[in-house]
């Protein structure tokens, strides 16, 4: 295998073997702590401008397949694990990890110790790096890795929000639905979607796939609109409820669809998740700020402070709502268990609530899957 190399700007270099695409490629490097759904994480929108290293030991044993996708392509800038499968034994699969990195372009790197690396990024926080199968001196990757650009002040949503409006009419799988349980022997009985046709329109600002096939399988009729659509563009569509998707970056740079999202508040159902929650409450005049080194996994516990479930959550974000900023209209729903952040809100005198946590994930597996019934009861 070819060699490749990740430097960090505090000068740190991690030199390992190559897979997937080759090149070089900067980010901000940042680590998951799942086990399992690292299709789902390359293709997630959230992930743009990010070198993501995987903590579980072994990444790709089985293998990818196009069920698992949660958007159009892969987004991330490259990929770090300890060590990437070379088989896969899933009945599933159609091809290999390291093939489809190399096919999206996505710039790989195993071999190295991501115990050491993860552990300097949880003491030092996210940094800015470099990752490269062209350029293995040291001292230049650390200058490359100095230079380029940071995640914070950046818009990425423009970089992965649609061009134009679509219908989303695919439901989930009958395998992800909470709505029915299997029958004895493992079959699933017929289908049992939700009655209605409520309209939702869904602001996408790098929206996850099977968001929108949760929203369908609640019996919503949903339009997907570019994340920088205005309110008149949104309520055009008379929509029943706006869904205000996640997405990468720094919300504090998106002033355009704070505005929208200011403008609609009040006037029209509101439920965001990820971005969409940080969205919402800076329109409503809270503040976020960046994460030490954010909260990206499978497994992160969070209390609903109305019932006092706890549920375990899969979650990817860099930023949080400041709690010193919250006004007065904004009322704490959830909370994170770990470190006390924000997971949730609702609006006091608006029909407006949000998380910030990934409900459509299914880690729990469908510990969160009641807050598409919620968004659903908000429609009513």
């Amino acid at each position: 295998m070819a060699r490749a190399a990740l430097a960090l700007e505090d000068g740190t270099v991690y030199v390992g073997d190559s897979f997937g695409a080759t090149g070089t490629v900067s980010g901000e490097v940042c680590f998951n702590t799942s086990m399992t759904g690292y299709q789902e994480i390359l293709t997630d929108p959230s992930y743009r401008g990010q070198i993501l290293t995987m903590t579980a030991p072994q990444i790709g044993n089985y293998g990818v397949n196009p069920a698992d996708v949660e958007s159009g392509r892969l987004q991330m800038a490259g990929f770090v694990v300890r060590e990437a499968s070379r088989i896969t034994s899933n009945f599933t699969a159609t091809g290999m990890l390291g093939d489809y990195l190399a096919r999206a372009g996505v710039v790989g790197l195993t071999g190295i110790d991501t115990r050491a690396l993860v552990r300097r990024l949880r003491i030092r926080g996210a940094m800015t790096g470099v990752l490269s199968s062209e350029v293995l001196d040291a001292a230049k990757l650390v200058e490359l890795a100095r230079s380029a650009p940071p995640l914070v002040g950046r818009d990425l949503v423009r970089e992965v929000m649609p061009d134009e409006e679509r219908a989303w009419t695919e439901p989930l799988d009958a395998w992800a639905t909470p709505l029915q349980q299997p029958l004895v022997g493992g079959d699933f009985p017929p289908r049992r979607e939700r009655p209605g046709t409520k309209h939702v329109v869904a602001l996408d600002y790098g929206m996850k796939w099977n968001i929108a096939r949760h929203l369908v399988s609640q019996g919503c009729r949903v339009t997907v609109l570019p994340g920088r659509a205005t309110a008149a563009d949104v309520l055009a569509h008379r929509p029943d409820g706006v869904f205000l998707s996640n997405g990468p970056g720094d919300p504090e740079v998106l002033d355009s669809c704070v505005a929208t999202v200011r403008d609609l508040v009040g006037r029209v159902p509101l439920f965001g998740i990820c971005l969409g929650h940080q969205l919402l409450s800076l329109a409503c005049g809270a503040k976020t700020f960046k994460l030490k080194f954010g909260h990206r996994g499978a497994n992160q516990p969070v209390m609903d402070l109305e019932t006092g479930k706890v549920e375990i959550t899969s979650q990817n974000h860099g930023f949080a709502v400041d709690e010193a900023t919250l006004p007065a209209d904004l009322v704490v729903t959830h909370r994170n268990l770990n470190d006390g952040t924000i997971e949730g809100v609702h609006h006091k005198t608006a029909n407006a609530a949000s998380v910030q946590y990934h409900p459509e994930a299914a880690a729990g597996p469908h510990d969160s899957a009641y807050l598409f019934d919620r968004f659903r009861a908000m429609l009513a």
